[in-house]
């Protein structure tokens, strides 16, 4: 039987600041066409895509958190 290795790949965090910068920048997008699908939704839907806003918006700050931390190791 022949074991097959395979190496990991390197860890390249280059470019992981333009990354998470794009990231940020989708979930803003995201967070601003919620708004306008909350002028056609129901109470329910509008209560889930808050919901769902809030999460974005922590996960915002989360990754604003870790472009800094990445920033600082360049």
């Amino acid at each position: 039987m022949v074991k097959n290795h395979q190496q990991p790949n390197p860890d390249d965090r280059s470019d992981n600041v333009e990354k998470l910068q794009e990231m940020v920048q989708n979930t803003i997008e995201n967070i601003e066409a919620s708004h306008d699908t909350m002028k056609f939704a129901s109470e329910e839907e509008k209560e889930n895509i808050k919901q769902k806003n809030k999460r974005r918006e922590d996960s915002i700050q989360s990754m604003r958190a870790e472009i800094k931390d990445e920033y600082k190791e360049r």
